[in-house]
């Protein structure tokens, strides 16, 4: 065979590029966004029980299909992913003096374990087919 791939898919072959700063910037945008909806849902959930609860994990849901859709590759979950996770983290901790964001009880537990598995349909949800792509598999 010859050097070229004559417009045939070559596996792996998005990973060698570099990626392009636009992206970059959308992934980091949707990082901010998902640390704002972690801040905001970790507010909604324990003031609003149950419906802030609902509330929250609704609009986490809508984060996470929402950047699949924009994006259409899993990094596009794990980043509002990764900021929504360190933003329920740095609120959980508290201070020294005893003060916390998070209340005592199961509405935080459920708002940390349903936020994570979420995340994870999410990025394991199927992505809609390319354009120009046929229902047949590659290289056919």
């Amino acid at each position: 065979m010859s050097g070229s791939t004559g417009g045939q898919h070559v596996p792996g072959a998005r990973l060698s590029r570099s990626p392009k700063p636009g992206r970059i910037a959308a992934y980091l945008g949707l990082a901010v966004l998902g640390a704002l909806i972690g801040f905001a849902g970790s507010l909604v959930q324990g003031a609003w029980f149950p419906g802030g609860l609902v509330l929250a994990l609704l609009a986490t849901a809508g984060l996470f299909y929402g950047s699949l859709r924009a994006t259409g590759t899993q990094l596009g979950v794990l980043a509002p992913a990764v900021g929504w996770l360190l933003a329920i983290v740095l609120l959980s901790i508290g201070r020294p003096e005893g003060d916390g964001l998070f209340s005592a009880g199961i509405g935080p537990l459920v708002f940390m374990l349903g936020g994570m598995a979420l995340a994870v349909m999410c990025a394991t949800m199927s992505r809609p087919p390319h354009p120009g792509g046929g229902p047949g598999r590659l290289g056919k």
